[in-house]
C-alpha cells in the first residue's frame, strides 16, 4: 500500500460534530449490532459539509493562538505540552497531572476526556477532575490496534452527549485523540479522506499513527 503522503491534505475543520443531547453521568454505551448500519448507512452524517474551515496546511494545526479571553486569563498554552486548540471549545493535549487539571479548571473546561489507560497514569486522574468540578470520561485506546469501530463509536458518543461544552482531550501525546477525531470524521460523518486526515491534525494527529489512521479509513475494522 502506498504510504500516506501529508502533504496531500490542505484543509481541517473544528469539531463540530455533535447532535444536541444532554450530559450524563452515565457510561457512553454502544449497541455493537448497530455498528455495521451506522457505518454503512451514514446514520450521523447530519453535517452541513460548509461549515469545514481551510487552511493551507494541516501542520499549521498546533498553532498556540491566544485565547485568553475566553480562557479566564489562564495561559493553557505554557501549561499543556503538547496544546492543540483546533477551535474555541476544544482543547487537546498531552498527559495530564494535578496542576495541569487546575489550570483546565480555571480555565472554564467543563468535561475532561481521557484516551489513556489506568496503567499509563501517574495519579488518579479520575478523582482529580471531578473534584475541580469538572465532568471525567476515559475511553482507553491501547496504541494503534485499539483503534476499533466500537471504539470510535463511545468517541463519538461521549462528545454528543456533552455537545456545546467546553471540552480537553487528552492521551499521552495527543496522537491518539487526532486519530480518533480522524476515523470519527470518516466513519461516522462520511468526510472524505483529506478533510477526515486534516481534522485529525488539528486535534492532534502525529506521524505515529498517520499511516495506520489512512489505512484505517480505507478499510474499516
Amino acid at each position: 500500500m502506498t504510504p500516506y503522503n501529508s502533504a496531500q491534505s490542505s484543509d481541517y475543520s473544528p469539531s463540530q460534530d455533535t447532535a444536541a443531547n444532554t450530559p450524563s453521568n452515565t457510561e457512553a454505551k454502544v449497541n455493537p449490532e448497530a455498528v455495521t448500519s451506522t457505518l454503512a448507512n451514514g446514520a450521523l452524517n447530519n453535517e452541513d459539509p460548509n461549515n469545514d474551515w481551510q487552511t493551507s496546511s494541516p501542520q499549521t494545526a498546533d498553532i498556540k493562538t491566544d485565547h485568553f479571553d475566553t480562557d479566564n486569563s489562564i495561559d493553557l498554552a505554557s501549561i499543556l505540552t503538547p496544546y492543540y486548540r483546533p477551535d474555541e471549545q476544544t482543547i487537546v493535549c498531552g498527559a495530564l497531572d494535578e496542576e495541569k487539571v487546575q489550570a483546565l479548571a480555571k480555565a472554564g473546561v467543563e468535561l475532561v476526556v481521557n484516551l489513556q489507560p489506568d496503567e499509563e497514569l501517574s495519579f488518579d486522574e479520575g478523582a482529580a477532575v471531578t473534584q475541580a468540578g469538572m465532568a471525567y470520561e476515559q475511553l482507553a485506546i491501547n496504541g494503534a490496534a485499539d483503534l476499533k469501530q466500537l471504539k470510535i463509536l463511545a468517541f463519538d458518543n461521549i462528545l454528543r452527549q456533552y455537545q456545546g461544552k467546553k471540552i480537553a482531550m487528552h492521551c499521552k501525546s495527543g496522537g491518539r485523540v487526532g486519530a480518533a477525531t480522524a476515523l470519527r470524521a470518516g466513519w461516522l460523518r462520511g468526510r472524505k479522506m483529506e478533510t477526515a486526515m486534516a481534522r485529525g491534525y488539528s486535534h492532534g494527529l502525529t506521524k505515529m499513527l498517520e499511516q495506520e489512521t489512512h489505512e484505517r479509513l480505507l478499510v474499516p475494522r
